[in-house]
């Protein structure tokens, strides 16, 4: 049997080493807003650790891929 676990967006934040609450979530996002033209992986605010996991992540299709890709899309929106 295949182990599907499905991250969520609060479960990344914990491994990234960020506060995780639903409040700290919304604040986060407001506050980083990322233009079309730039990868979340290479946002200036991430250390090189939080950085490398995320492309990390995605390269190997890894579980947080749907958090990961949800962080991205919130990043992305206009605020």
């Amino acid at each position: 049997m295949m182990d599907i676990n499905q991250y969520t967006l609060r479960d990344l934040f914990a491994q990234l080493g960020l506060a995780n609450s639903k409040a700290d979530i919304r604040r986060f996002v407001a506050q980083h807003p990322l233009a079309a033209s730039v990868s979340l992986t290479k946002a200036p605010f991430w250390n090189h650790a939080q950085a490398m996991f995320m492309q990390e992540a995605w390269r190997e299709d890894a579980d947080w891929c749907g958090a990961i890709d949800e962080l991205n899309n919130l990043l992305h929106q206009p605020h």
